[in-house]
């Protein structure tokens, strides 16, 4: 990876990682498109790393965004009369995923390479937000109405982002409108449940890209969080009013956009 590849991807990754059009697909993409040669070695061995210092600008970034959220749900450890509902949501959606993270680690490390997979999967990540879309109710509840059921099914669709292709945030709220709550207070949650997500996957990789990473990979992907952090700020700050102001058709765009970006790569590779 040169500077140029790295301000380009941190880009594409600050903004993928959070609108529900998968990161990790365009991770795979857009080396392709641009032409990029990279070493199979290096995408094998060091470019989840790489990736994951990216997530690191972008859990930053959440945190700071629901900073006053996350405050609230700190505060609530240490006092016994706060409700700790969020909390325990949170912590039960995230079972899923560490989980079957654990188990697929190997699988998603080696799927990097494979462009066609990744099309593919962001084609039925179209097709899982067009869907969203059409069977929800218009829902109405907020995230302390859940319970913890219905938590861990959100954090079982999150965990669909672990096949390159489907996003973390438009599966999770998928499943959030499928369980009633409002667009704001399903975005709000799928955001509040991949923080801990995406810190805890930087935290297992960061040891391993300091001890294996080939020179300058580190400073490319210091650069890399910073700017992917920039951009996924943007990205939440715009999604958040997105599903505040809009009642309908608010995975639609992305929808489409999934559906021709993964056909695109697609029709691409068999012509």
């Amino acid at each position: 990876m040169n500077f140029f590849q790295t301000i380009i991807l941190a880009i594409v990754q600050g903004i993928s990682e959070l609108f529900p059009i998968s990161s990790v697909a365009h991770s795979v993409i857009v080396p392709y498109l641009f032409g990029w040669q990279l070493d199979p070695s290096f995408l094998k061995h060091n470019f989840l790393e790489f990736v994951v210092m990216m997530h690191i600008g972008t859990t930053i970034a959440l945190l700071i965004y629901f900073r006053k959220d996350w405050a609230k749900i700190f505060r609530s450890i240490f006092n016994a009369r706060d409700s700790k509902q969020t909390l325990k949501l949170i912590i039960c959606g995230t079972i899923p995923a560490i989980i079957l993270g654990g188990i697929f680690e190997k699988n998603i490390t080696n799927a990097f390479s494979d462009v066609v997979s990744a099309a593919s999967f962001l084609i039925l990540n179209g097709i899982l937000l067009f869907l969203g879309e059409r069977l929800r109710k218009k829902g109405s509840k907020r995230l302390e109405d859940l319970n913890w059921w219905q938590a861990i099914i959100i954090g079982v669709f999150q965990s669909f982002a672990l096949i390159p292709g489907f996003s973390r945030s438009g599966s999770s709220m998928t499943a959030g409108f499928w369980m009633g709550l409002s667009n704001e207070e399903s975005a709000k949650f799928s955001m509040l449940l991949s923080t801990p997500v995406i810190a805890g996957a930087a935290g297992l990789e960061i040891p391993k890209m300091i001890a294996h990473h080939p020179a300058g990979l580190l400073s490319l992907s210091l650069t890399g969080g910073i700017v992917a952090g920039f951009f996924a700020f943007l990205s939440v700050y715009f999604l958040m009013h997105w599903f505040n102001r809009k009642e309908i058709n608010t995975m639609g765009p992305f929808s489409i956009y999934c559906i021709v970006m993964g056909a695109g790569v697609l029709l691409s590779k068999i012509l």
